[in-house]
C-alpha cells in the first residue's frame, strides 16, 4: 500500500507519517520524505537571492518516482510525504490512499516562525511559501480517495487508520 501525505510546510506531514509507520510497525514500512529528493541547491531557482524551495523545480521528481517504484516489492507500506506529493499525475496514480493536512494561515505563520531548521525565514518568504502552496500543491482536494483533515487540532488518529484500512 502506498499512502501519500501532503500539505503546506509545517502542517504535520512528517509527524503523521512517523505515527502511521509506528502504528504499522509489525509490517515492513518505509517513509519517503520528498525533502530528501530536492535538487542540489545551486540548481534551484532563486527568488530575491533566496533559494526557492517552494516550486516544483526544487524536487527531482524522477528520482522520487523511481524510489517509490523500487520500494513497492520490498515494503508492505510506503508512506510518501512532502509538499509536492500531489503535483504530478503519475505520482497520484501510484497512491492507494491520499491524506491532505490543512492548516490556516495564522497557524502556518506561528509554526514557521518557530521552525529554524533552515534559519529564520523573512516575512516576505513566509508569504511566498503560503502563496506557492496554493499555486502548486492544492490539487488533491478534488482527487478521489483524498482524506482531508486539520493539521492544527490534535489529529484524530483513529479516523486516519479507519481511512487507511477502508
Amino acid at each position: 500500500m502506498i499512502i501519500a501525505i501532503g500539505g503546506i510546510s509545517n502542517a504535520g506531514k512528517s509527524r503523521l507519517a512517523a505515527r502511521i509507520a509506528s502504528y504499522y510497525e509489525k509490517q515492513s514500512t518505509i517513509i519517503l520524505c520528498q525533502d530528501n529528493y530536492a535538487n542540489p541547491t545551486p540548481e534551484i531557482p532563486k527568488i530575491n537571492t533566496h533559494t526557492n524551495w517552494e516550486i516544483p523545480e526544487s524536487i527531482n521528481f524522477e528520482k522520487y518516482y523511481e524510489k517509490i517504484i523500487d520500494c513497492k516489492p520490498n515494503y508492505d507500506i510506503i508512506i510518501a510525504e512532502g509538499l509536492f506529493v500531489f503535483y504530478e499525475q503519475r505520482l497520484i496514480d501510484l497512491y492507494d490512499k491520499s491524506i491532505y493536512l490543512i492548516i490556516d494561515k495564522e497557524t502556518f505563520i506561528e509554526r514557521k516562525k518557530d521552525d529554524l531548521r533552515w534559519g529564520k525565514e523573512p516575512e516576505w518568504y513566509m508569504q511566498h511559501i503560503w502563496d506557492s502552496h496554493f499555486r502548486y500543491c492544492n490539487e488533491v482536494i478534488s482527487r478521489k480517495n483524498a482524506f482531508q483533515l486539520s493539521g492544527k487540532e490534535p489529529i484524530d488518529f483513529e479516523a486516519v487508520i479507519q481511512f487507511i484500512e477502508s
